[in-house]
Parts: C-alpha cells; sequence; structure tokens
C-alpha cells in the first residue's frame, strides 16, 4: 500500500524507515554512484531529512521499502533553491508548489511502483490545492515518466547523456490522473482510501496539516 508519513512520525514505522533509507543508499550510493552521506546504519539521509518532509512510501509488504519519494514546500528551503536555482533561472518560492525529491526504487521494484508513486503525487496536489510539483531528475528518468503518462515540464538542465541533470515542473492535469491510474494498476477508490488512512480524512476535506 501508498503510506503518507512525515518525517516525525517515521518512527512508528521503524522497520519500513530503515527499508527506505538503506535503499536510498543502495540506489543513489551505489548503483548511480552520487555523492551522498551513508551513516554506520547504511541510511543516506541529508539535511532536507530533518525538515520534517512528507514521504510518500509504497510499502511491498510490512515493514519493507518498495519506493518512495520526499516532499518540502517551495515556501521554505529546498534542495532545489539551494543547490539548483542556476536551472531555474532564479529560486522559487510558493505554498503551492512542492519539491520532490530522492525519487528511489528498491532493486526488485516492478514497473508498477513508479506509477504507484506518481499517483500518489498527484492525489497530494489535489488533497492540498498545489498547483505544481517540482522535481530534480537525472536522465534516466525520462524514460519512466513519458511511460507513465507524467512527463514534467523541464525548466533546465546541465550536463549531457545519461549525467544529464534536470529541474522540471509537473502540474496537475485530471486527465494525468486517469493515464497513472491505469498505469498503476489501482482505482480511484483504492487511492483515497490510502490517503484516508494515512491523514484520517479524503480528499478534499479541509486539513490544517502541512508538510513543514
Amino acid at each position: 500500500m501508498i503510506r503518507y508519513i512525515y518525517a516525525n512520525d517515521f518512527h512508528h514505522h521503524p522497520d519500513l524507515q530503515a527499508s527506505m533509507h538503506k535503499d536510498r543508499a543502495a540506489q543513489f550510493r551505489d548503483r548511480l554512484k552520487w555523492e551522498v552521506s551513508v551513516d554506520k546504519n547504511g541510511w543516506e539521509r541529508d539535511e532536507y531529512d530533518a525538515m520534517n518532509p512528507l514521504y510518500v512510501v509504497w510499502e511491498e509488504r510490512p515493514g519493507v521499502h518498495g519506493g518512495s519519494m520526499r516532499f518540502l514546500p517551495m515556501s521554505g528551503r529546498t534542495m532545489v533553491n539551494d543547490h539548483f536555482s542556476d536551472l531555474m533561472d532564479g529560486e522559487i518560492s510558493s505554498p503551492l508548489i512542492w519539491e520532490c525529491t530522492r525519487f528511489c526504487l528498491s532493486q526488485g521494484a516492478s514497473p508498477r511502483v513508479a506509477g504507484l508513486l506518481m499517483l500518489a503525487g498527484g492525489e497530494l496536489m489535489r488533497a492540498f490545492s498545489l498547483t505544481h510539483l517540482l522535481g530534480v531528475f537525472d536522465a534516466r528518468m525520462i524514460r519512466i515518466y513519458n511511460a507513465i503518462g507524467a512527463a514534467p515540464e523541464v525548466l533546465g538542465s546541465s550536463g549531457s547523456g545519461r549525467d544529464a541533470i534536470s529541474v522540471g515542473l509537473w502540474p496537475y492535469r485530471a486527465e494525468d490522473r486517469l493515464k497513472v491510474l491505469r498505469r498503476a494498476g489501482v482505482s480511484s477508490a483504492i487511492s483515497e482510501a490510502w490517503f484516508a488512512r494515512s491523514f484520517g480524512h479524503v480528499i478534499g476535506q479541509a486539513s490544517s496539516e502541512k508538510a513543514a
């Protein structure tokens, strides 16, 4: 199932938390060879994990991470503004745009998991009345986004070939949600039930919760 978990609440799911951070180390350090920090427990973490982001996590089975993303509102500090503003012609600041980073898939994840994560990102946009999601991604992700049916508007890129890094914007479009539902292989009702299980209310019901 999809879980929506704020960092401050992740201690309620210790096995899932450990599994996610270890999978991030396996993907970003071991497979992609990024220069990231991995602690003595094998967890990949950075300073933005300490800002109480909202994680979207596909729980493959109890306590086992299958894929995840991390969200912070663009009204505060974000990785994109801190490190990639040159790709956007300046910083972006808006409570209606959330940054999405650390898109991670476990080594054995099926192609369906990427669609499930993108679906959950769209559900956040619906629930919090966001206009866009914004993310940094490498060249390999373009093929995945196109296959899911949720390609971003690229704001800028650096590098070339497999080493290219881009910043992109995803607007919310109802027709894209239908495409991603089909790709993820779940019904709208199931997706909304996962959201309600995490937040305690259905999408569209007013909530005071915000990523911080």
